[in-house]
């Protein structure tokens, strides 16, 4: 009895799925973004004070981020504010630091 193969309509499909997989990766995506929330000028006199409160006591700060649709918080102490790039540089680490852009900063809390 001989065995009836499909040679290569069986192994057709499999060459599409790197695609479909992906399109569906990128819906996902796309579903789960959220629009940049508005902040006005006194949430972000109200922000600069936080800020400027846990550079001097040394205090830890939780500071959301929005970046590209969606959200990501980050603790850590504030290490300097340059006025000039519009930048925070935050120590998360010990000797780990990260630079965060002001327009991105859409909530500032001081961790006590």
């Amino acid at each position: 009895m001989a065995i009836r193969d499909r040679d290569k309509k069986k192994w057709q499909f499999a060459f599409g799925m790197p695609e479909i997989i992906k399109a569906h990766r990128d819906l996902w995506i796309d579903q789960n973004r959220i629009i940049k929330p508005i902040i006005d000028e006194y949430e972000k006199e109200e922000f600069d004070l936080r800020i400027c409160y846990g550079m001097e006591f040394n205090l830890s700060v939780k500071i959301m981020i929005w970046s590209n649709g969606f959200t990501s918080e980050l603790t850590g102490r504030i290490h300097y504010v340059d006025p000039i790039s519009h930048q925070l540089r935050i120590e998360l680490l010990e000797g780990e630091f990260r630079q965060i852009d002001f327009e991105d900063v859409i909530e500032v809390s001081v961790m006590d």
